[in-house]
């Protein structure tokens, strides 16, 4: 489909990117207007007879097939002493879907709209952070009420504040021609990240913006240690004891942490090749329980290659290594070299944050994470082809070049 953009494909394109901003701030809005984008995109595939995806789509894909297999084989699987539910892991595999973000995202936001999803991520990631800085002003400091947005859980906030902060911060040192309301949006975000006290978040972001800023120019990287001296001088007492808590070995969190990473190895070991199934991790841990665990249940084991080996196994945890690796390496590449510099350096930056703040936590398991990070990821791709028809060569026009945007930049982004 070549020539004028059609209102078919207007509509699917405002439908994604509102469904990559607003699931910051309301997940169930957030998946309608992804199912919206994905029926109409299905109509484009339809009419084109192709589809062009990125790499790191492929071994995503056989992850998700694995996972499947896993999930028909969960309870044959599954130890004979944990209990019969052969609906648990199929069910949970309703989240597999989400997976269809990427080739969505690569087919409707090319060119110019890559951009225009990560200003409108970036924006109403910034005013969900100002909810989560206003619950933080009006209730009690402690770990029992934290910010949450409008979101379901702290832990889940956190995460999606982390990717959209290091998204902003990318846009920041990326795009230099606008710079006022990146520079605005930052202080809000990184606010509302320290307000969620979510530790593996903090780490995320950290490590995220250091590699932003090693890619941009290796001395920058200095600014981090005097950041981190102003944050352990400045913060409030809570917030910094808070941060080094994480390098307490006596830390309730710290210890079953390391308790849960033990289970994961055992889990591994009695059934390496499919898992005990998704979702079944929580059915078989009193089983595998070690004595120094201090809680005596959890949802999942807080650590995304863990938990991907317990529950789908070892194969399906190199498929979705391989994923990250390819994903990684192209958006490096395009950072260097690229025609949209702010936009794959977000796309790095989540890769970062979400695989540093995976070792503390299961952010790959949760929706608005996931729906958030695979758009971060496929925005690069997507933004090196004109907006149009599916046979379109790659887009010429640079976004973010270290200089003051040409008129036909300025058209590009409004197409």
């Amino acid at each position: 489909m070549t020539g004028p953009v059609s209102l078919l494909e207007r509509t699917a394109c405002w439908a994604i990117i509102a469904s990559l901003a607003v699931a910051q701030v309301n997940l169930l809005t957030g998946q309608v207007l992804f199912g919206v984008a994905a029926l109409l995109w299905l109509v484009l595939v339809v009419q084109e007879r192709q589809m062009r995806v990125p790499a790191f789509f492929w071994p995503l894909a056989g992850y998700a097939g694995l996972t499947l297999v896993s999930a028909v084989m969960a309870d044959r699987n599954a130890p004979p002493s944990t209990e019969f539910d052969p609906w648990r892991s199929l069910t949970d595999c309703k989240q597999l879907v989400l997976f269809l973000m990427v080739p969505i995202v690569a087919r409707l936001a090319r060119g110019g709209r890559a951009m225009t999803a990560l200003n409108a991520i970036i924006a109403v990631g910034a005013a969900g952070a100002i909810v989560g800085v206003v619950q933080y002003a009006t209730r009690p400091v402690g770990l029992d009420d934290r910010p949450d947005g409008t979101l379901s859980h702290y832990m889940t906030y956190g995460g999606v504040i982390m990717l959209t902060l290091s998204a902003a911060v990318a846009r920041l040192l990326f795009y230099p021609a606008q710079l006022v309301w990146p520079a605005i949006a930052v202080p809000a975000l990184s606010v509302a990240l320290f307000a969620t006290q979510a530790r593996n978040a903090w780490i995320g972001a950290a490590s995220a913006i250091t590699a932003l800023l090693a890619v941009r120019r290796l001395r920058l990287v200095l600014i981090m240690p005097v950041l981190l001296a102003v944050f352990l001088v400045a913060a409030p007492s809570h917030l910094r004891d808070r941060a080094l808590s994480t390098f307490d070995p006596n830390n309730l969190s710290n210890r079953d942490r390391v308790a849960m990473l033990a289970m994961g190895r055992h889990i591994v070991r009695d059934h390496p090749l499919l898992g005990v199934g998704p979702d079944r991790v929580r059915v078989v841990y009193p089983q595998y329980r070690p004595a120094n665990a201090v809680n005596p249940t959890n949802p999942h084991l807080h650590n995304v290659p863990v938990q991907i080996a317990a529950e789908r196994g070892i194969p399906a945890l190199a498929l979705w290594m391989i994923f990250i690796a390819v994903a990684a390496v192209d958006l490096f590449n395009q950072v260097r070299g690229g025609p949209a510099k702010p936009v794959a350096a977000a796309g790095l930056a989540a890769i970062v944050a979400m695989l540093v703040a995976g070792l503390f936590e299961y952010n790959f398991g949760d929706s608005e994470f996931l729906m958030l990070f695979l758009g971060l990821i496929t925005l690069p791709f997507a933004a090196r082809f004109r907006s149009g028809g599916a046979g379109e060569p790659d887009a010429p026009v640079a976004i973010g070049a270290h200089r003051p945007p040409k008129p036909t930049d300025l058209k590009a982004y409004a197409e």
